[in-house]
This record gives C-alpha cells, structure tokens and sequence, in this order.
C-alpha cells in the first residue's frame, strides 16, 4: 500500500512539476528530419531537465514557420542563418542558435562515366531547392575556381521538389542530382555515389564546412527575457545530438518516423544525421563572413539582400 501511495505521489509530483515549467513552442515541418532531434528531447525529457517543456508545432513548410514566427504566433523555429542575417539586417531582432551543418554532394548513377565537375559540360543537372540553393552556388563558385567553369553555362539546370529531383535521378532522367542531404543518404543508398562533396569545395574555397548552416531562431526580446530558456534549448539540443551521435539503439526509436525502405536506407540516413552535428565550439565569425561574400557573390540581393557583412549579435553562444 505505501508503494502504491509513493508511486502515485510521485506521478503526481511529476505532472505538476511539468505543469509548472514555462512551454517553448516550437514550429517545424511536419515531416522534417529536425523532428528526430526534437523527438529524442521529448522522450529522454532533455527539456525538463533543461528547464522548459517544449511543444512541437508540426507545419506545412518552412515558409509557414517563418509566417508564424514573424506573427508572434510561435516562440522558435529552424531555418538558415542567411535569412536571419538578412532580417536583423532589415531591422528584425532575430537571433540563431546553431542545429546543423551543410552536408552536400553531386551525385551521379554508379555507372555514369562521369567522375569530375569538368564532365558536366552539356549534361543535365537535377536541384533541389532552387536556383539559390547553397550546395550548388558553392560548387559553381568551385568549379569556377578550380577549373574556369561556368557551371551554370556548362550545363542545363532542372530545378524541383527533393522527391521529384532523387526519381529524376534514380530513372537517368537527370545525368547528376544535388539534393537536400536526407535525399542524398537515400539516393546513395541505391547505389548512386559522389561526384565531389560540398564539403570539399568549401575547403578549396577557404570556407570552413563546419559553420553550421541550419539553426534555431528566436526574437531577440524573447531570449533577452528569457535567457535560462534558451541556453536550456540549446543545451537540450547539443544532448539529443550527444546520444544520436553515438548509441546506435537510440535510433530505433526514430525507426517508425524515418520510413527506411532497406537496412541500408536506415544506415545512410543514420551516418547522414551524424556528420552534420556541428561543433560545440563558437562559431567562426570570420568564415561565416567568408560564406557570406560567396552567397552574395552568386545569389545576390534575392538570396541576402543588401548584406555585405554579418549583422552583430546574430549567433547566441549560451
């Protein structure tokens, strides 16, 4: 009896212990890979441990996120730090605490005879995410660099929706594929391989690969009157990042929303995940600056406005 009495003291004590933590909603594409992180903070209680209880606002697209953020109607969401640079230069006081890293390739069939960016010329590439996507203007500033190439010229650009760009490329509709990097890990688990990594032409390019590139993003008020509160997200982040990083089991968990459709699938999406953690250090600030002038240098005023250097106070260091 005294068991049962304790037992249901401490639920008791517990729910309202939950009840009394402040809530941080935050919105997020319904289907996105961030909910694997999100979902392991929800499951080892990484947000209670750190203060808060988080609620998870499954949305449309990132455009939606954005779209509550800017109305006030969401207290966080992920997105890259170039849109927040561009906001705080307009005069928004948005601040980013850094989730992941770039991790991008040229893809190709196993059997194309392609094997270096100078064997594009007159072939047809498939792009996920636009014309201003940043795996391929970093690969057109590289090609130029390396090899005088105008990759843009050089070839004929199909621009569409991940899933449509990985079966263009997977029926040979498309002789080479840039992709978001969970289509990539699915691509390549059906045998396609790696032209060049995004990575490297970063470093050929004097850009450090380990500035983080995706991140979450609140109002400067919001973390300036709740600081406890995000140095709690952040750390609760860096947590789920400690135990998906290294022990294999906490994957199963994630196996029923990742959808796998091969052993294989599941292992590349898992090693995909895990080279984009970024470092625990402190951003460079000077190789965000460096990455900075090569998007403007090739996305222009549509891609980061009237930037020509990053605004002061864009990245929290909790």
């Amino acid at each position: 009896m005294r068991s049962l009495v304790a037992a249901l003291f401490t639920i008791m004590f517990a729910q309202v212990s939950l009840a009394d933590l402040p809530k941080v909603n935050i919105s997020v594409l319904k289907f996105g890979t961030v909910n694997w992180e999100l979902d392991t903070i929800k499951r080892l209680e990484l947000d209670a441990q750190n203060g808060f209880e988080m609620e998870v606002n499954g949305v449309a697209g990132g455009a939606a996120a954005k779209v509550a953020f800017q109305a006030g109607e969401t207290d966080v969401i992920v997105t890259d730090w170039l849109w927040v640079a561009r906001q705080r230069a307009q005069g928004k006081d948005y601040r980013f605490i850094p989730y992941s890293k770039a991790v991008g390739s040229l893809i190709v069939k196993n059997d194309s005879p392609i094997r270096t960016l100078e064997d594009l010329k007159g072939s047809k590439v498939g792009i996920a995410g636009g014309p201003l996507d940043k795996s391929w203007l970093i690969l057109r500033a590289y090609a130029m660099q390396e090899h005088g190439m105008d990759l843009k010229g050089d070839t004929e650009q199909v621009f569409g929706a991940p899933p449509l760009m990985m079966k263009a490329a997977l029926t040979g509709e498309t002789d080479a594929a840039i992709n978001f990097w969970h289509f990539l890990a699915k691509m390549k688990a059906k045998g396609m391989r790696s032209v060049i990594s995004v990575d490297d032409a970063a470093l050929a390019l004097g850009l450090d690969p380990n500035t983080p590139l995706l991140g979450y993003v609140v109002e400067g008020s919001y973390a300036d009157k709740n600081p406890e509160i995000v140095a709690g997200l952040a750390n609760a982040s860096r947590s789920a990042k400690g135990v998906l990083g290294v022990d294999d089991a906490a994957w199963e968990h994630l196996k029923g929303r990742m959808k796998p459709k091969s052993d294989a699938e599941f292992t590349a999406l898992i090693e995909g995940f895990r080279a984009g953690i970024p470092s625990a250090d402190p951003i460079d600030i000077d190789a965000a600056n460096r990455m900075l002038m090569v998007m403007a240098d090739l996305g222009g005023s549509d891609l980061v406005g009237d930037l020509t250097k990053l605004p002061e106070g864009l990245f929290i260091r909790p």
